[in-house]
């Protein structure tokens, strides 16, 4: 088979594709033929060092995989040959509270990710994927949806007529408003220019803020709500746009921090924050369970996840430098 390894942590042309023996499943394990991966900002953060988690070079990458189960190892029975799949991001971690020893299995910094042709991984760390999506599509879920799903439901789940503040156009973004919408919420994005202002929109975010011709964008939220701020906050921004996010909530809201895309930093002393009454939550990606309600909520709304170009395999290096100009809108997907 056929794999990528990232040699080190410097450029894209530490990408380097091997010719490697096919692995063989053993007890409760599976093989897949994988046939789409994609991209998520960690895959930048990762090449380009700025991941705040271990990594080790000389691992495939890729958090993201879907393909199809080709062998069943001994024992194996939540799957049968043929049985279309994704991955779950952390492989031990099934549902109920996090589990800190699960953190260090991540696909493409600790262990070996999906950039490969076949991939041998335990039967319990696969979901079904929706039966209306393509392999491409499939491969967009593991990371940016769950978190965005889980941003969205978690302890304290949107309903029907709540306000979700979403920022910019990343993949956790877009499905954010998609999911959103699904649950009912009202939605309030911002972006950048009037380009992706009119793709939100189409998206079915009710409001769009270009925060570029205003950049206090927490005052215009306020304005929009009549005053009152939204009930969810997803914050991708990070240190960047973490104070605005607080003001753009309402009393009892919550922001749940998921990213850190905003190089700029603004102080949040103590009193703003308690003051406010906000609720800060941080998002850990999500668990099996959490991928297997979004994705039986997916197949009842038919909801299709918005992919920006799809690369072959053996122009992977492509999609990366495509990913890291950052002009893309919606998920960059590798076909195997």
């Amino acid at each position: 088979m056929r794999a990528y390894r990232l040699e080190q942590f410097k450029t894209i042309d530490d990408l380097a594709l091997h010719d490697e023996k096919t692995p063989k499943p053993g007890r409760r394990e599976v093989l897949v033929r994988v046939r789409a991966s994609s991209l998520n900002y960690r895959d930048l953060a990762i090449l380009h060092g700025n991941y705040p988690m271990s990594c080790a070079p000389g691992h495939i990458p890729l958090s993201d995989g879907a393909g199809e189960v080709v062998e069943l190892g001994d024992g194996a029975e939540r799957f049968e040959v043929g049985s279309r799949v994704a991955n779950t991001f952390f492989p031990r971690w099934f549902g109920g509270h996090f589990q800190l020893s699960a953190i260090s299995e991540q696909y493409g910094s600790d262990s070996d990710g999906w950039l490969t042709e076949y991939k041998v991984v335990s039967e319990e760390s696969l979901v079904a994927i929706p039966q209306h999506l393509s392999f491409e599509e499939a491969a967009t879920l593991p990371c940016a949806a769950v978190t965005a799903w889980s941003a969205l439901t978690g302890s304290r789940p949107i309903t029907a007529g709540d306000t979700v503040l979403t920022q910019g156009s990343g993949g956790v973004s877009l499905f954010a408003v998609q999911l959103a919408k699904l649950l009912g919420a009202r939605v309030i994005a911002t972006t950048s220019t009037s380009e992706k202002m009119a793709k939100l929109k189409s998206l079915g975010a009710d409001e769009v803020i270009d925060y570029t011709a205003t950049p206090d964008w927490d005052k215009e939220v306020r304005r929009l709500t009549n005053g009152q701020g939204v009930d969810r906050v997803i914050e991708v921004g990070g240190s960047g746009t973490l104070l605005k996010s607080i003001k753009s909530c309402a009393i009892g809201g919550e922001v749940t921090l998921i990213g850190f895309l905003a190089n700029a930093s603004e102080a949040v002393d103590f009193m703003s924050l308690f003051m406010s009454g906000v609720t800060l939550r941080r998002i850990g990606v999500g668990s099996r369970d959490d991928f297997e309600n979004m994705n039986r909520a997916i197949a009842q709304h038919k909801l299709r996840p918005v992919i920006d170009s799809v690369f072959p395999f053996m122009d992977a290096k492509g999609a990366w430098r495509h990913f890291d100009d950052r002009k893309h809108f919606g998920k960059v997907v590798i076909a195997h």
